[in-house]
């Protein structure tokens, strides 16, 4: 599975995470955290730099984990098929 790696990193540094860089954007590769971001996109940006087209994780660090829905695919305008 793509980003089992990085997510299982994020959540055995996670509390760490939370003490020195709530509420800001992690990039993870493999098991190395290489920075925590103000946006997102900054982030991206910065993890696009590095790995180019490589597979790397953004992920909000925050105590409660975030749901997206995305409302086209909720409301059957958008079709995902796996």
């Amino acid at each position: 599975m793509a980003l089992e790696q990085e997510l299982k990193y994020f959540e055995e540094i996670k509390a760490e995470l939370l003490k020195n860089h709530k509420d800001k954007f992690a990039l993870i590769k493999g098991d190395k955290f290489l920075g925590a971001f103000d946006t997102p996109d900054n982030a991206y940006r910065e993890g696009v730099k590095q790995f180019g087209k490589e597979i790397f994780l953004i992920k909000r660090i925050s105590e409660q984990e975030e749901v997206y829905r995305n409302q086209a695919l909720f409301l059957g305008l958008l079709n995902a098929y796996i």
